[in-house]
């Protein structure tokens, strides 16, 4: 095993109805199911979907950083 880490990032896309926060929490876990040593996130934009005046949903892109496995 390496004494060096080396990480890689990836840019996904989370929604909810209720909640940035729970839009950020969703593509966290649904990217946790197929990519592994997930060490942190950065939300890189915030947007949403308004119908009638109100807020359809939420929509977040999230770059994430994970450890190539074996570094």
């Amino acid at each position: 095993m390496s004494s060096q880490h080396i990480y890689k990032k990836l840019e996904i896309v989370g929604s909810s109805k209720t909640s940035i926060e729970d839009a950020v929490q969703n593509a966290l876990t649904e990217c946790s199911k197929s990519v592994r040593n997930i060490n942190w996130f950065e939300v890189v934009e915030t947007r949403g979907h308004v119908r009638d005046g109100q807020i359809e949903h939420f929509q977040v892109t999230l770059k994430v950083g994970f450890r190539i496995q074996g570094s």
